[in-house]
């Protein structure tokens, strides 16, 4: 069972034990964390999932696509190096990950 690591800008932290198969912002909305909202629905027409997923689980996915890309010029917060679409994250057995949540998202 895969872990997800959610950090808050504050740095305090929320551990959930996710699902192969779901994403990381499907993961999120389940379990209330807060400061994703998710709000497209996971169809990546939104930015409202955006998260900084820690530099050591970058080469755990492959790179953005174009429109994941694009959406994330559109972020509430500035992108960084890191950036990523929550919802495009798909948890794998055995994988945990570490991801950041921006100060805002709306």
């Amino acid at each position: 069972m895969p872990k997800v690591f959610y950090t808050q800008a504050d740095g305090s932290e929320k551990v959930i034990d996710g699902v192969a198969g779901d994403s990381v912002m499907q993961t999120a909305v389940r379990n209330g964390v807060i400061g994703i909202v998710g709000q497209c629905g996971g169809v990546l027409s939104c930015a409202t999932c955006h998260v900084f997923l820690a530099e050591s689980d970058m080469d755990k996915f492959s790179g953005p696509s174009e429109d994941e890309d694009d959406m994330l010029d559109c972020a509430a917060t500035d992108r960084e190096e890191t950036s990523r679409l929550s919802c495009q994250l798909t948890l794998q057995d055995g994988v945990d990950l570490h991801c950041t949540i921006p100060k805002l998202q709306l």
